[in-house]
């Protein structure tokens, strides 16, 4: 079964907030080109139960290392804790949590397989849950760059004070768009499993199982949906009566029924952020004209919302904004642009790339 047209730009080339881009450029061709490093945000609590270890990773899938790293602890894969996926085609650090009693903290730094090292270890009180990050750095290398650079440079400057688009980036809809496909005919549900990895290549995010990944395809088409209309209307990054917003750099939200000069300043300063639907059942918490403009759009959406529906999840708010920070570059010997900067947990960078330049690459990452 094909996937429809729409469906398929809205998870690789959905609209953006300036056009046109500065020009082309390639991307990974070494995994050094691209670099992201956890920031958690917290200190190791020094005693406890588990050891919270950070992680450095060349070519390797999370999953595949998390399996490692229980085969080395002698535990299960289950008992292996960590905050989120980062890309395949990369070095990263990322931080894991393994079960102490087994092999403590002091025996951990050094310890390396195929793909993986650990870089340091210590005593902590619990097991990493998904999403305890603070953020994470991205040190990018766009090589054979053609185009405008004095136009690109301008784009850059303008992406560090206004944000981006915060869609989810093509690696949520699966390899050559596989949980998009899935959407089409999703499997039946089911309680999550604990599988093995079965390669370092390929494995996939543990325990969600086959259902999961589409129940996340389905609710992210929807939120681009969304966020591709109000690009289109210009209201992507301004607040509207009955919205909910977000505060920048934390996961509450709160409701503005009417604006006043303070919120629509803190909102030019990128301190609040006008939100989009994770689509759920029951009530979204938005009225007026957002609440009308989200039904209108989810409407063209039943499939994804017969598995939304089917597994109950809940509604939440996800930002329409996407803050970068501290986003800075230089222009290398060889002529390729470095970018670096650093993201709110769940932010892709494909989202920042895309409103500069025009890249190949991106499809195969993983991601939070």
């Amino acid at each position: 079964m094909m996937i429809p047209d729409a469906w398929r730009e809205l998870a690789l080339s959905p609209p953006r907030a300036l056009s046109p881009v500065a020009g082309t450029a390639r991307i990974r061709e070494l995994a050094d080109d691209f670099a992201v490093d956890e920031e958690l945000g917290f200190a190791p609590s020094g005693q406890g139960e588990h050891v919270l270890m950070r992680v450095r990773k060349r070519d390797a899938n999370t999953g595949w290392v998390a399996g490692e790293l229980a085969r080395v602890a002698g535990v299960r894969p289950l008992d292996v804790g960590y905050a989120g996926l980062k890309d395949r085609r990369a070095v990263t650090t990322q931080w894991f949590t393994v079960p102490g009693r087994p092999r403590p903290a002091a025996e951990w730094p050094g310890v390396a397989g195929e793909g993986f090292e650990v870089l340091e270890a210590h005593a902590h009180s619990r097991k990493l849950p998904r999403g305890a990050l603070a953020g994470n750095r991205f040190r990018i290398v766009l090589r054979d760059f053609r185009g405008d650079r004095a136009m690109l440079e301008r784009r850059i400057l303008g992406v560090a004070a206004e944000g981006v688009p915060n869609y989810f980036g093509p690696q949520r809809f699966g390899r050559e768009q596989s949980n998009l496909r899935a959407l089409m005919n999703p499997p039946a549900p089911r309680a999550p499993t604990e599988r093995r990895d079965s390669g370092r290549r390929g494995a996939r995010d543990r325990g969600r199982g086959d259902g999961g990944f589409v129940l996340s395809a389905a609710r992210s088409l929807i939120f681009n949906a969304v966020l591709a209309r109000r690009v289109r209307e210009g209201s992507w990054s301004t607040l509207l009566p009955g919205e909910r917003a977000n505060l920048d750099g934390r996961n509450s939200v709160f409701p503005v029924p009417l604006l006043d000069d303070e919120l629509v300043d803190r909102a030019r300063r990128l301190d609040l952020h006008p939100t989009g639907p994770l689509w759920g059942e029951g009530e979204s918490g938005v009225t007026g004209d957002v609440a009308v403009l989200e039904a209108q759009v989810a409407e063209s959406f039943p499939e994804a919302r017969a598995v939304i529906h089917a597994s109950g999840a809940e509604p939440s708010r996800r930002p329409l904004r996407l803050r970068v920070g501290e986003l800075g570059f230089s222009w290398l010997e060889d002529g390729a642009l470095e970018l670096r900067f650093g993201l709110r947990p769940g932010g892709f960078a494909t989202a920042v790339i895309r409103e500069l330049i025009d890249v190949e690459g991106f499809q195969e990452a993983e991601h939070d």
